[in-house]
């Protein structure tokens, strides 16, 4: 099979989303052909570079995100008056908006809500490609005055209505981003059309490249998210103006239910991920829970072990960030120490970004204010039970090591989708203590103490319970391992996908047929070797590096 593998902001890039599991996938497949398709985010991802890439990769074809330039597309009155068309219908299903649930979430659009949004959606594709693009259009004062008429329509809900100028150049901004994909000229037979499957490792600007794909050249869409991209957008515009945030809310909610609508197969990585697919419009029947694949090799010395480094230490590891919820950690840690004096708390992690470097002062700070009595200093770590390391150091060179310095691995969590983190911990064997969050009880599954988040006195009684039990501990991180290696590792992750490319394309009709000619239909045209894996007909088209192409935006999007 020939797979197009669309990637936003991650794979073939050192740096981003979904980068390992990609190429793992892509990896593990050999047997099969892959063109990737990326949407860079930043300047400095395209800069940083590629990853190595395996022979069954063909090419790769790019494109930003993160500028674009005026297509210099010249509309005449005709192209304008389809513009503001489509344009407005897509306005007019954003402004008309949909209930929220108690989880913040809205309901998935109406069945003619869906079809309205759809239609505009195409439309403006079509447009793109007759025109030669749709970037300046997006930005242009049209635009704004279209979303402005949608806002001020009588049925719109009562939040639109109440959008200001500067609300609506920001909704006319965001939308222009993530329109970008209208304007690639990617579906073509020599791009994503001559694909057997397109699989978008993402929701958003992803799944809308391949619902083009599908469109435009009727190539079977499979569609995965490890995290729902609709969730992040909820999330991400909780500081935005109330119009803002409904519009856009609108926007990604409308989108998400046409990517679940039109895809043949929904790949959710957890249980929870799947209940928010459900709860926007997916389709069960279409859903397949892939779990994330994780390289056990490298953990495999520690989780054989029979022993760790030291049966009084509680170790976390992760990204310090407000998320993970430190300050309850090291609160409950205070509680452990009164029932165990001699415990110590390595916490192993990088702060991400400036919000996590600012939020690693003030657990050092507060580490030293629960324990003034072992601290050498205010601004030291001394003989302080608690201690702030990262990987890399002579002390834990690498992440093995972190797991194997402790006998509990605890996770303290407030938000979390799949805890990788977890799952490592489990890969080497040991017993954990978490708080009930995300997917954290789905990947457990009885191998481990489970919590309430923001309970430091639970979290406390957890981690003492098994400081006291060696023999449980043993038999909770046994039992860890054995899970694990059954349901989360890469050969089950590459298993699972080969599985399901496969029901796809063979439920998929043949697209492409070959005429003799006259231009008839040529009889056994495709000889029959041609659907046995592997390169049976043809030589490959390089037997080097493979070739790199950038598509991007007319005149711009670079």
């Amino acid at each position: 099979m020939r797979i197009g593998l669309i990637a936003e902001g991650g794979y073939p890039y050192v740096s981003g989303d979904a980068r390992l599991w990609c190429d793992r996938l892509v990896r593990g497949l050999g047997q099969h052909e892959f063109d990737i398709y990326a949407l860079s985010r930043s300047e400095r991802q395209e800069d940083e570079g590629w990853v190595p890439l395996p022979p069954q990769v063909s090419r790769v074809r790019t494109a930003s995100l993160w500028t674009a330039e005026d297509d210099g597309a010249g509309y005449g009155r005709r192209a304008r008056r389809r513009f503001e068309e489509h344009y407005g219908a897509l306005a007019a299903v954003l402004c008309t908006g949909g209930d929220r649930g108690a989880d913040g979430a809205s309901e998935p659009p109406s069945a003619i809500q869906a079809d309205r949004f759809g239609n505009a959606l195409y439309g403006l594709a079509e447009l793109a490609r007759d025109e030669g693009g749709l970037a300046g259009a997006l930005r242009s004062e049209t635009a704004v005055r279209t979303l402005e008429r949608a806002c001020r329509a009588r049925d719109a809900m009562r939040t639109a209505r109440e959008a200001r100028v500067p609300d609506l150049l920001a909704v006319a901004a965001h939308l222009e981003r993530a329109l970008r994909p209208l304007s690639l000229d990617w579906y073509e037979d020599d791009g994503l059309g001559a694909a057997d499957l397109s699989h978008a490792t993402s929701g958003g600007t992803a799944a809308l490249t391949g619902l083009l794909a599908r469109h435009f050249c009727d190539v079977p869409l499979l569609l995965t998210e490890y995290g729902v991209r609709l969730r992040t957008q909820y999330l991400a515009g909780t500081g935005a103006p109330p119009a803002v945030r409904a519009l856009l809310a609108g926007f990604h909610g409308a989108l998400a239910a046409e990517a679940y609508r039109r895809a043949a197969v929904i790949t959710p990585g957890n249980a929870h991920a799947r209940r928010w697919q459900e709860r926007c419009g997916a389709d069960r029947s279409k859903l397949r829970t892939v779990y994330p694949g994780m390289d056990a090799s490298r953990f495999a010395e520690v989780g054989e072990a029979s022993s760790c480094a030291d049966p009084d230490t509680l170790v976390w590891v992760g990204r310090v960030e407000p998320a993970k919820d430190l300050v309850s950690l090291l609160h409950a840690f205070a509680e452990v120490r009164k029932e165990e004096p001699k415990t110590r708390l390595r916490i192993v992690g990088a702060p991400a970004g400036a919000e996590g470097e600012a939020y690693l002062g003030h657990c050092r700070a507060l580490a030293a204010q629960l324990f003034p009595d072992e601290a050498d200093g205010p601004h030291t770590v001394g003989e302080n039970p608690v201690s702030f390391e990262e990987i890399g150091g002579p002390q834990l060179p690498s992440l093995a090591d972190a797991y194997a310095s402790g006998a509990v691995t605890v996770l303290s969590s407030v938000v979390e989708g799949f805890p990788v983190g977890l799952v490592e911990a489990m890969l080497c064997g040991r017993a954990t203590v978490s708080t009930d969050v995300g997917a954290v009880v789905e990947v457990i599954g009885g191998t481990g103490l489970v919590v309430p988040p923001r309970n430091p006195r639970a979290l406390a009684e957890a981690c003492v319970t098994l400081l006291r039990d060696p023999e449980r501990r043993e038999r909770l991180g046994a039992a860890a391992r054995a899970r694990a290696l059954e349901l989360f590792t890469v050969e089950q992750n590459v298993a699972a996908f080969h599985g399901i490319y496969l029901d796809v394309v063979a439920g998929t009709p043949v697209r492409r047929v070959v005429l003799d000619d006259a231009g008839a239909p040529l009889p056994f045209g495709v000889p029959a070797e041609a659907h046995v894996p592997g390169h049976w007909t043809n030589k490959r088209r390089h037997a080097g590096p493979p070739e790199a192409t950038t598509a991007p935006l007319p005149e711009g999007a670079r």
